[in-house]
Parts: structure tokens; C-alpha cells; sequence
């Protein structure tokens, strides 16, 4: 099992990452770290909580950073994911609540005392990581990699350059990929490809169980706005893929190459600039994954959803 802290901002794709790591057979969810991006800190936190708290897992969630480290004003993403970040689905009262120790606080005393290698799995901006690594950098001496949700070799999905999680706090990226420890890219040339077309839905519906029904809930408001937004029938499952990888790395393949992030210009700030062709004399910092299999993919989210059965 790889024991894992899945740092988050849901945000529907978010909560399908939750609910697949949380009873893989192949995962240790140790907890949920939360930071502000599709939403502000608040609903996110909420929405982390809601989904954990309506899937029964015994997992603790954890507050982080409220916005960027340099930047001055926090964006967020309601467009796609609503007022609540999490629009779709009716919860119970929500019964449960944060801890009270920070997010960031809470990687660092996790990953130090952990008898094994811990994975951070980062599916929103990368606020809580970079501060993490800056605040005390023994912690990498136990990460086995850092598996983020972001960038890509080409075009974004904000800006002609930028991916919205690098976009949102680009100087927090830039020390998680000059960090010295691993990172597994998992950007929009793959999440682009799995698409939750309406057969999907209807295919995770069948399974008729608690978390098919969230899915199902999410997935058609999600797709509901990347209607509105992009004109597509089915928006990309983004965030699922980082869990994917963990319980099945063929789904993806990978090249090793150097990563970094321009925080200098204005007009493609945020973007990863990703070294394919071996030109720099950088590091080859990470794993940047350029294809998936798509119906794997899919089977690996149907198997999820089952094991709430």
C-alpha cells in the first residue's frame, strides 16, 4: 500500500479523487490536507468534509492555505464548480469538522514520523506543499514522490499558457518542482483525454451504490458547466488520475525531463515549461506523463465506486 496525503480543492474532480483513494485496496489515505483554489478555504474545506463525512471515511481533514504565497488576490474557479465548489449533490447536515491544526503543519509532523515513505498527492494549487518544503526541508527525506494534478506541455486551460492550479500560485509550483524531490506531472495532455461523456455517467450509475450516486450528482452539474464554458459534452475528469496513476501506473505513460515554471513574465506566468527534447542542462525533475489509457482509466474509476458496495 502506498501511504498517501491527498492535498485537495474540491471541487468535483477533487471528491472523485477522495472517494477513489479512500478504500483502494493499494492506498493509505492518512489525511486530507485542504487549500483554497476552485473555492475559497472555507468551502473547500467543507466540501472535503462533506464528501468524506457522506462516504463514511475515517479520515481526517485538514485546513490550509487561504491564498497564494506571492500573489495578491486569490482566484478561484465558480464558473465551473458553483457557488459552493461542490454544487450538484444535497449533503446531510454536515456533523463533522476540520482539525485544528494547519494543513501545512500537519504534512511536515505526518511525513517526519511516518515509518514508511509517504506520497503527496496535490490536486489544487500548491500553496500547502511549497510551504511544507519551505518550513522544514527534513520532510523530503521521507516523500517517495510528490504526484500533482497541474500544468501541461502545451496549451492551457486558463490562459493560452497556463493550467489553473500552476496558474493560481505559480511561485508555490516552482519550489515543489525545484525541490529536489520527485514529481509526477500529471497535466492536461492526459486529464484532457478522459472525458466523462454521458455514456460514462450512465455507466457509473448502473452500479447503483452510495458513491455512484455522488458521482452521478457531481458529474452532471460538472458537465453541465463545461457546457457552458468550453462547449464540450463531457468535461475532462482531471483530478481522479493522480489516484489512477497510484493504484495502476501503466494507465499513464511517463517521459523523465526537466520542469520549470516561468514566474517572470506576464503574459505566460504559470506556464511548465517542460523540457521534452533534452535542450536545458536542468535536472530531469520529473515524470511527466503525455499518454493515458483511457478505457483502464475508466475501469479503475468503476472498480472505485465499487468498493463502497
Amino acid at each position: 500500500m502506498r501511504n498517501i496525503i491527498l492535498d485537495c480543492d474540491p471541487g468535483h474532480d477533487d471528491a472523485i479523487a477522495i472517494m477513489l483513494a479512500g478504500k483502494s485496496p493499494k492506498i493509505n489515505l492518512l489525511g486530507i490536507t485542504v487549500v483554497a483554489g476552485n473555492q475559497t478555504i472555507e468551502k473547500t474545506a467543507n466540501n472535503a468534509l462533506n464528501v468524506s463525512q457522506y462516504l463514511d471515511l475515517p479520515v481526517k481533514v485538514y485546513k490550509g492555505s487561504s491564498e497564494p504565497l506571492v500573489k495578491a488576490k486569490q482566484q478561484i474557479a465558480a464558473d465551473i464548480h458553483g457557488e459552493t465548489g461542490l454544487d450538484g449533490p444535497t449533503f446531510a447536515p454536515l456533523v463533522r469538522q476540520p482539525e485544528s491544526q494547519h494543513a501545512v503543519l500537519y504534512i511536515i509532523e505526518e511525513v517526519l514520523n511516518s515509518e514508511q515513505p509517504v506520497t503527496l498527492v496535490a490536486t489544487g494549487p500548491l500553496t500547502n506543499i511549497a510551504l511544507a518544503l519551505k518550513l522544514e526541508p527534513k520532510i523530503k527525506e521521507n516523500i517517495e514522490e510528490i504526484v500533482i494534478m497541474g500544468g501541461s506541455t502545451a496549451l492551457g486551460n486558463m490562459t493560452p499558457a497556463a493550467e489553473f492550479n500552476i496558474l493560481v500560485d505559480g511561485e508555490a509550483a516552482s519550489i515543489v518542482f525545484n525541490s529536489g524531490v520527485h514529481v509526477v506531472m500529471v497535466g492536461l495532455d492526459v486529464t484532457r483525454k478522459v472525458m466523462v461523456l454521458p455514456e460514462i455517467v450512465d455507466r457509473m450509475d448502473r452500479i447503483s451504490n452510495k458513491a455512484s450516486q455522488l458521482f452521478v450528482d457531481l458529474m452532471r452539474f460538472f458537465n453541465k458547466t463545461q457546457k457552458e464554458v468550453f462547449g464540450w459534452d463531457g468535461g475532462p475528469l482531471h483530478d481522479p488520475l493522480t489516484i489512477a496513476y497510484l493504484i495502476d501506473p501503466s494507465v499513464v505513460k511517463t517521459r523523465l525531463m526537466n520542469v520549470q515554471i516561468d514566474i517572470k513574465s506576464e503574459q505566460s506566468y504559470g506556464r511548465t515549461n517542460c523540457d521534452i527534447f533534452g535542450m536545458s542542462e536542468g535536472p530531469k525533475n520529473s515524470s511527466v506523463c503525455l499518454e493515458v489509457d483511457i478505457e483502464k482509466y475508466w475501469r479503475i474509476v468503476e472498480e472505485g465506486i465499487h468498493q463502497y458496495d
